[in-house]
């Protein structure tokens, strides 16, 4: 009697920029239809590989598959997390970008790896918490989004500055004028976060980072705080009439000096697919260029 598949559909995700990347859609696919899997595609790449009969919004594939295999870079993860953590369906990345914190099955052995954890289901899952930040207005909530890596308070115009305060839990914690706020999860505090000075978080840690981006005043430093605390920020009237908050410099949100943005955890969950073989400190190591094991 053959054994039931954890992962029996399997959707490919992923928007390719290069040829490369979209040849390793196919070669997936391929890969797993030769193996018994059903396979569905996202559609607007099912379409560009003349597969449109599978083709499925990302909607569909949250609701239908087993196991989402999102191919491209940290940036293509980031926009699918955000769309599919909602379904709590698992994601495994390909690396077809640049740093791939995120996709960490490298494009060389990917079948390899593919085989290790769906044949011998040498595999863990981690969970992954999002961030939600809305913006409030009159006290309604008028925009919202969410974010895997960071949500930013900053001007919509370049060089801007901004006078704001941050409460904590209801409770004032400072105020501050800077180019912006950083409020990041340990998934991003290896991404726009420690760019500016931000802490690395360790995935597992249930807390948030505020980074302040250039601060005014020597005396204002990164703060950690747990994870399931509520922040929010107020503005002055000395503000640019015209502000924003981005999710993962992928979703904007403009509003007013008026408004109020609260930043609080998400109840959505990342469930991300990694190898029995695989350790954080490695992929840490290798992205920033620690030095190697000396025993």
């Amino acid at each position: 009697m053959e054994k039931e598949r954890n992962f029996q559909h399997i959707a490919i995700v992923g928007q390719p920029r290069r040829n490369a990347a979209l040849e390793t859609h196919l070669a997936v696919y391929n890969w797993l239809k030769d193996r018994g899997y059903q396979v569905s595609i996202e559609k607007n790449v099912a379409k560009q590989l003349n597969l449109s009969a599978i083709g499925l919004s990302l909607d569909d594939i949250g609701q239908q598959a087993h196991l989402v295999i999102v191919i491209g870079g940290d940036g293509n993860m980031l926009g699918v997390a955000r769309e599919l953590a909602k379904y709590r369906v698992p994601l495994v990345g390909i690396n077809r970008g640049n740093f791939g914190f995120l996709t960490d099955i490298a494009p060389q052995t990917a079948f390899e790896q593919l085989y290790s954890c769906l044949e011998r289901e040498e595999f863990v899952i981690e969970e992954r918490f999002l961030l939600e930040a809305h913006i409030e207005r009159n006290g309604k909530i008028i925009k919202s989004n969410n974010a895997l890596n960071e949500v930013v308070i900053n001007p919509a115009q370049i060089v801007k500055t901004m006078e704001f305060e941050v409460c904590i839990d209801g409770k004032f914690a400072f105020s501050q004028r800077s180019d912006g706020m950083i409020i990041s999860t340990p998934t991003g505090s290896t991404a726009y976060s420690l760019s500016v000075g931000g802490p690395i978080l360790t995935p597992n840690m249930d807390a948030m980072a505020l980074v302040p981006m250039y601060p005014h005043t020597l005396s204002a430093r990164p703060l950690v705080i747990d994870g399931d605390s509520e922040v929010s920020l107020r503005f002055t009237e000395n503000n640019l009439e015209e502000l924003q908050v981005s999710c993962d410099s992928q979703v904007y949100l403009p509003f007013s000096r008026d408004d109020r943005i609260i930043v609080r955890k998400s109840n959505d969950r990342l469930h991300l697919l990694h190898l029995d073989d695989y350790n954080y400190f490695s992929v840490l190591g290798s992205k920033l260029g620690w030095l190697n094991k000396l025993f």
